[in-house]
């Protein structure tokens, strides 16, 4: 076994050893694991979070999005466009037109977004999972049918028993000669067949409509707002993004999902990154009783150091000594720290100990939890780092004074 560090371990948990300045070491470790034990924990529920909101969102925005820089809409049928349709790594193809609209049923109103789609739009995202009345079926026969957020249901208060139409109004394009605000707007009533939940946001304005009937009641020919792709199994989206970018030219921007939220994402980021932040600056103070309780060993232990020097133990050897101290109390920390706070990540996972307050209204019922890899190395680098620093200081200036002071008496 390493001499210094077998020496450091005799003065940690040596069972004589049930004096003040091994009590605080003890607390001292205690701390850390105290601190790592919340990093691991607040940084996999953030985690948890942010990989429940990336899968509601996938469930609604396409891995790929095309739009117009300029304007609002484009041609669908446009040589650069159509070079999409048979671009190798596309796996599915789809048109959206998307506008604002006025939808009503029977006494009620609501302001929200129709979004015209094509037919195979069911395959581009997982909105057909997500349907919890009815089905995701935009056709029946010739007729059209909408697919209805919950929240717009819940404002019109609309009803698949029930049969009634929404009736939707948006305005006509181009000067209108009338001041009869029935001649300022296009209408048309169509049948819900579904109503669909993911997030408040989609579901209190987006009706899900055949990009057909959404041209009918706009005016438009084979205009569309976006053009969204999915991409073949094994076909990396970074790759088939620089390849859509360079067909389409600059006129477009070619979107990510992460690029079509990015200010979502970014601000989880930030937040995790402040929070982690926070945590880490509670480590820093929970290293002063490190220095602290080093501080006191060292002075405790002159007579010690005194009979390992008439031993022929020289200076850096001592040194070495209260520094594997100090890293066994770091480290045992960290260890306790991480193991307790994986278990504890664990039972919520398992058992989802820990509930959301509320009404009940939410996706989920308990805190979700993620725990990454990448974020328990980087603690245990942080953590381990900061000891290394907390126990250097009272080693190298107290050590060096007390042995000086020794040197001036033997003289």
């Amino acid at each position: 076994m390493n001499f210094p560090f077998y020496i450091a371990r005799r003065y940690l948990f040596a069972k004589k050893s049930h004096n003040v300045i091994n009590i605080i070491s003890i607390i001292s470790l205690f701390g850390v694991a105290t601190g790592v034990t919340a990093l691991v924990i607040v940084l996999s529920v953030f985690n948890g979070f942010d990989t429940l909101i990336k899968k509601m969102y996938s469930t609604f925005d396409a891995e790929i999005k095309v739009k117009i820089i300029e304007g609002k809409t484009f041609s669908a049928s446009s040589p650069e466009i159509e070079k999409l349709r048979s671009l190798e790594g596309v796996a599915v193809f789809s048109e959206v037109l998307e506008e604002n609209a006025l939808f009503r049923c029977r006494e009620r109103q609501h302001i929200g977004m129709i979004k015209g789609v094509s037919k195979n739009y069911a395959e581009l995202t997982g909105v057909d999972s997500m349907v919890i009345d009815g089905s995701f079926q935009l056709w029946r026969g010739s007729q059209p049918l909408a697919i209805v957020g919950q929240g717009v249901a819940y404002y019109l208060n609309a009803n698949l028993a029930q049969f009634d139409p929404i009736t939707i109004y948006v305005p006509k394009r181009g000067k209108i000669a009338s001041y009869s605000p029935e001649n300022a707007f296009t209408i048309k009533g169509i049948m819900p067949s579904g109503v669909f939940a993911i997030e408040q946001e989609f579901d209190t304005q987006y009706v899900i409509v055949p990009i057909e009937f959404a041209r009918t009641l706009l005016d438009y020919t084979d205009e569309v707002t976006a053009i969204e792709l999915k991409a073949k199994p094994g076909v990396e989206i970074e790759t088939l993004q620089k390849q859509v970018e360079k067909i389409v030219g600059s006129k477009y921007k070619v979107l990510n999902r992460y690029q079509q939220n990015e200010s979502l994402f970014r601000t989880m980021k930030s937040e995790k990154l402040a929070i982690g932040l926070i945590l880490a600056l509670i480590l820093v103070i929970a290293s002063f009783n490190i220095i602290g309780s080093l501080s006191m060993l060292i002075i405790d232990k002159r007579h010690d150091v005194e009979t390992l020097r008439s031993m022929g133990a020289d200076d850096e050897l001592i040194q070495k000594i209260f520094m594997a101290e100090g890293m066994l109390i770091s480290m045992g920390g960290t260890l306790v720290g991480t193991v307790l706070g994986l278990l504890i990540c664990w039972l919520q996972v398992t058992f989802g100990l820990v509930k959301l307050q509320g009404n009940g209204n939410f996706i989920i019922d308990a805190y979700p939890v993620d725990i990454q890899m990448f974020d328990i190395t980087i603690i245990l680098v942080l953590v381990i780092l900061i000891g290394y620093l907390a126990a250097r200081f009272p080693v190298r200036i107290i050590s060096k004074r007390i042995l000086k002071t020794e040197d001036r008496g033997n003289l």
